[in-house]
């Protein structure tokens, strides 16, 4: 899509209802029916690097049926991110689900060919695993990035069972790698019981800083926002969201849940806050829906990746009209 062109949007829920037709993510078009996107939104359907319950291989379609109630207005924005830029659905990732270093490089390679045809990425897990290998391509575009995680857990372990990648390391690796700015890491939404007290004297040593559930509790949204800015300046920011930051009654279907975390109002408020970021790409991941009822989890994923969707449509539009 050249920059004079108009997006092609969702499908009309006025001629065709919400509830037929194929569930791309907010009903989109195709990113082969558009040729080129400003904002890819792809499925990662992995979940091999899990510790607990599996089933986040499930996610990324359980989102995008989940997507089909989205409209093309958001009000909370102040924007339609459909008409500013085109987002289009990228279809899936297909990895193998029997070998997780095989699996890591395919989905680099991937988020590779995607960002160099312009395209931010929207993902879909898939379990956090995926995170590292797309960090690592988003680097090689813009060089060290800020990082948000919203997580109820810190990520930043060494290994399990001996293994480098799982979903509970791909911080700690990416750290390691040199992609993360160090000056511009934070966790969002932590709480829980640890290993010991030496995974937060480990992870403060990396560079993170940490803002707990009780912290959004206590605090409250905007203090929250206010300061995550603040620590992210101007700098090319990647957002990964563990669905489990919210409370597991906010979202139950999901891997590893824990008691006393954040209610998915707050997390939109603290996304919406972030507006004036520089986004460049964003994931939400281990939304695993056999644990799910009524789509709880999978609504809130899907409207947490709207918000992120609107975010970077919205600096692409201003960055086109500069």
């Amino acid at each position: 899509m050249s920059s004079n062109e108009t997006p092609r949007g969702p499908v009309d829920s006025s001629r065709v209802p919400r509830y037929a037709g194929p569930a791309t993510f907010a009903r989109l078009p195709r990113l082969d029916e558009v040729g080129r996107a400003d904002v890819a939104v792809v499925g990662v359907p992995f979940d091999s690097g899990v510790s607990y319950r599996p089933g986040a291989r499930f996610g990324g379609n359980a989102i995008r049926e989940a997507s089909r109630l989205l409209r093309p207005y958001n009000p909370a924005q102040d924007a339609s991110p459909f008409a500013l830029a085109q987002v289009a659905d990228g279809g899936d990732i297909a990895v193998n689900p029997f070998n997780i270093n095989e699996a890591v490089e395919t989905i680099e390679a991937a988020a590779d060919d995607l960002l160099g045809t312009g395209a931010r990425l929207m993902t879909l897990g898939g379990d956090h695993t995926i995170a590292l290998p797309l960090l690592r391509s988003v680097a090689k575009k813009h060089g060290p990035v800020a990082l948000l995680h919203f997580d109820a857990h810190l990520d930043t372990w060494d290994t399990y069972f001996g293994a480098e990648y799982t979903h509970g390391t791909p911080f700690r690796r990416a750290v390691e790698e040199g992609i993360l700015d160090t000056s511009a890491l934070s966790h969002v939404g932590t709480r829980g019981p640890l290993y010991g007290k030496q995974d937060l004297t480990d992870d403060e040593k990396m560079g993170f800083g940490i803002v707990t559930s009780a912290d959004v509790m206590r605090r409250g949204v905007d203090e929250i926002a206010d300061q995550l800015r603040q620590r992210i300046g101007d700098r090319p920011l990647y957002i990964s969201i563990d669905i489990d930051c919210l409370d597991p009654a906010h979202a139950p279907g999901t891997g590893t849940p824990e008691a006393g975390g954040m209610t998915s109002r707050e997390l939109l408020e603290i996304l919406r806050g972030l507006a004036s970021c520089h986004l460049v790409s964003a994931d939400v991941v281990e939304v695993a829906p056999a644990y799910d009822h009524a789509e709880i989890t999978s609504v809130a994923a899907s409207h947490t990746a709207y918000e992120l969707t609107t975010i970077m449509s919205r600096q692409i539009a201003e960055a086109r009209a500069k």
